[in-house]
């Protein structure tokens, strides 16, 4: 690519006479001619990736990376005084997910195509993702994320389908980004949306008039549902998603001679997770009204079908209710209830039923019956689903379960976001880590090699550097590099337990106003966003933020403790705090976390996971051995009877450990008071002390010892670096490639 010959043909100027922007849009320009360039030819049989989050993060780096020009162009552009980073500082993120569902659809649509599969992403074009988070008086505000512009990597596309709703009818237009695929070939996600969205309509924060449905319908991302109208709205936004990809399909399929009742020869359909299960029902009903007898239909739709179960959370496992379905989508009802009289006739366990005795539809009921395949992801979780939570359909359909470990882009989280850390790994092994992950297991040969391991280091330091230099340009925040950075980055949860990792933070003040200061300065951590109707999250977030504005003005502690909550966490933030990272807090209650994959990013840049034994956190475990990692807290095991017995008393706990009582009791204390919103801190201290509903209350003496060793064993710099190589070294496994090359053998079979 000749970055000068290409701004001249467009600006008719010098690379170093046009604005950042402007060379922002060229670029954009050429890498979507030569992604096209790239796009593979249709073969027989396509995977169709179902999700309601596509989290692709910013773009242009990430293409330059797969297109295999980003060191050319970046040397060309520094040649003519510009710097790369800076420009694509100008580029909007594509608000199109929340977390780490939509983050793993990413990385999945960009190993698809890295491996040559012929698959696409299917997904909507929220106006607005979920909501930009801005911090005003210590709470959590939210405000439009507006991302779509004119210079967008969108691409608008001639099909439209007619989306029929029983109070109107839309017009679903198919947008398209290009997916290219690390030195492959180029695949697509397609977006769908209607273009009588008003995004005048939204006031007071992210408010708008739900009933709206042809001026509200892609708005936002998971509106929110805490009423009868949010819900409602959450059903429109999913039958637009599944209608116009079900009508589109159908007509690649037809057009590749498909004759519907061998569907499944032609179409491989991922739903990932439950928000797309109705392309199951509409499926049918498509097929059906083209002419198909019901049975036929069924076991074409069926076959063509494969779930992925992201959560054991049963408030994710979406369950609608037949008269929203009724007032939304009539056109399905009859068909979900073919498909649960089926499922009476044949199991007599109400358990199994798609429509419960309440009249709601059991999403996952759908497609754990209507599909090929159930997997979990992450081997835990998977053991959970068969053992504990889905055991009723496993004892029916065993043959359907499997298990697929998540993973991760490696190369945008290596090459892209730690090129140092890259050009060092080269440097000792080559670059066929960059094609093959695996291959990071060469730099086992380098534990205990003093000269690579403080390499090692510096890259570390020149990360945290960065990381200090952009939280004082973007939240001005002054953190110190030499101390131990502690990042906690998710969604805010309480299965996550940041409030775990709050109730240390308060012990370990409250030490240091007694004079025990730490050996080293220890820098905490957040990054998370709380959904808008999740009360207790957001006071989790108040207390967070009340604590660093207390401990961050205390002259007597913030020398050796700092607490920072970085504002609206994303996929940019990440790629910023991640290699900056020394410990990683993965400290989900243990069988609530399905697998998690920041642990993973986290480990590929050198940080060591401080973590219990749930989700993929147990293979890392496994992978790493005990001596690089710390692991505390119940088991699932444990978890899960605790449950079943009903006898957790969190009052217990907390009049009996002092500890506990002590960091518990700080929350409405005037120190927090007097800063922060007394009922919103009076609200969780009663949270915590009567419901604690994911258990922090038993595992924190054992946390708190973990965390203290950690920050003991980073004194030795060495051995802390022979941890980091190790984690680095191990990271490979958790390579997407490798997960959808196992998606690809045992499920899609392209």
């Amino acid at each position: 690519m000749n970055v000068s010959e290409i701004i001249k043909n467009k600006y008719n100027k010098t690379v170093s006479e046009c604005s950042d922007e402007e060379i922002y849009y060229a670029l954009l320009q050429e890498v979507q001619r030569l992604a096209g360039e790239k796009s593979r030819p249709e073969t027989k049989k396509k995977l169709y990736y179902f999700s309601a989050e596509f989290l692709i993060g910013k773009l242009l780096s990430n293409n330059l990376i797969n297109l295999g020009i980003y060191d050319e162009v970046k040397k060309q552009l520094a040649e003519n005084g510009k710097d790369i980073c800076k420009i694509e500082e100008t580029e909007n993120e594509p608000s199109l997910g929340n977390g780490g569902l939509g983050r793993l659809a990413a990385c999945f649509l960009d190993s698809i195509a890295t491996l040559g599969l012929n698959g696409a992403g299917v997904g909507l074009t929220y106006h607005f993702g979920l909501f930009r988070q801005v911090f005003k008086d210590n709470r959590q505000t939210a405000v439009p994320d507006k991302w779509l512009t004119d210079k967008s990597w969108l691409i608008k596309t001639d099909k439209t389908y007619t989306v029929n709703f029983k109070k109107c009818s839309v017009t679903a237009r198919m947008y398209d980004i290009n997916v290219t695929g690390y030195e492959s070939t180029t695949n697509k996600l397609h977006l769908f949306d209607i273009e009588t969205v008003d995004e005048s309509i939204v006031e007071n924060g992210i408010g708008f008039n739900k009933d709206d449905i042809e001026k509200n319908l892609t708005l936002f991302l998971y509106p929110d549902d805490s009423d009868d109208a949010g819900r409602m709205l959450r059903i429109y936004q999913q039958y637009l998603m599944v209608s116009a990809g079900a009508q589109f399909l159908l007509d690649e399929c037809i057009a590749k001679g498909c004759k519907l009742y061998d569907l499944f020869d032609y179409a491989i359909i991922q739903i990932n997770d439950t928000h797309p299960t109705m392309i199951i029902p509409e499926l049918i009903r498509l097929l059906v009204e083209r002419g198909l007898e019901m049975d036929d239909a069924i076991e074409a739709v069926c076959r063509s079908c494969a779930y992925t179960n992201h959560t054991i959370l049963a408030e994710a496992l979406e369950k609608w209710s037949v008269d929203y379905l009724k007032k939304v989508v009539p056109q399905l009802i009859p068909i979900i209830e073919v498909l649960d009289d089926k499922v009476r006739r044949k199991f007599d366990s109400p358990e199994v039923y798609i429509i419960d005795k309440d009249e709601r539809v059991h999403m996952a009921n759908i497609d754990i019956h209507y599909s090929i395949s159930v997997n979990g992801v992450a081997s835990l979780h998977t053991d959970i689903l068969k053992n504990v939570e889905l055991k009723k359909f496993y004892d029916i359909y065993p043959e359907k379960f499997n298990n697929k470990t998540n993973g991760i882009t490696f190369r945008r989280w290596l090459l892209y976001a730690n090129p140092q850390l890259a050009e060092l790994i080269s440097s000792l092994i080559g670059n066929g880590f960059k094609k093959n992950a695996a291959e990071l297991e060469k730099l086992l040969q380098f534990k205990g090699n003093t000269d690579v391991l403080n390499k090692l280091l510096d890259v570390k330091l020149q990360k945290k550097r960065e990381l200090k230099a952009h939280l004082l340009e973007k939240q001005n925040i002054e953190i110190n590099e030499n101390s131990i950075f502690d990042i906690q980055v998710k969604r805010l949860h309480e299965y996550k337990r940041q409030q775990l990792n709050v109730l240390f933070i308060i012990n370990k003040y409250l030490d240091i106003k007694r004079g025990k200061k730490p050996t080293t300065p220890i820098t905490v951590i957040f990054g998370a966003k709380a959904a808008p109707a999740y009360v207790i999250a957001q006071d989790i977030i108040h207390l967070i933020l009340c604590l660093s504005e207390l401990i961050n003005s205390d002259p007597e502690v913030s020398p050796y403790l700092k607490v920072v909550m970085t504002e609206n966490y994303n996929v940019t933030e990440a790629e910023k705090l991640i290699p900056a990272c020394d410990i990683s807090e993965q400290i989900s209650l243990a069988s609530k976390e399905a697998s998690g994959t920041g642990n993973m990013k986290f480990m590929l840049n050198g940080a060591v996971t401080l973590g219990t034994e749930d989700g993929a956190n147990v293979e890392i475990h496994e992978l790493v051995g005990d001596e690089n990692i710390y692991i505390f807290g119940d088991k699932s095991g444990e978890v899960v009877q605790r449950y079943q017995r009903g006898d957790y008393n969190p009052r217990r706990y907390y009049e009996e450990n002092g500890a506990v009582k002590q960091a518990v009791d700080f929350i409405i204390s005037p120190e927090l008071t007097n800063i922060g919103d007394r009922k919103r801190l009076e609200r969780l201290f009663n949270e915590l002390i009567n419901k604690d509903w994911f258990m922090t209350f038993p595992d924190f003496d054992r946390y708190a010892a973990a965390r203290e060793k950690a920050y003991a064993d980073y004194e030795n710099r060495l051995q802390w670096a022979d941890k980091m190589l190790v984690n680095i070294a191990k990271a490979g496994y958790f390579s997407s490639d490798r997960t959808i090359e196992e998606y690809n053998g045992d499920i899609w079979k392209l």
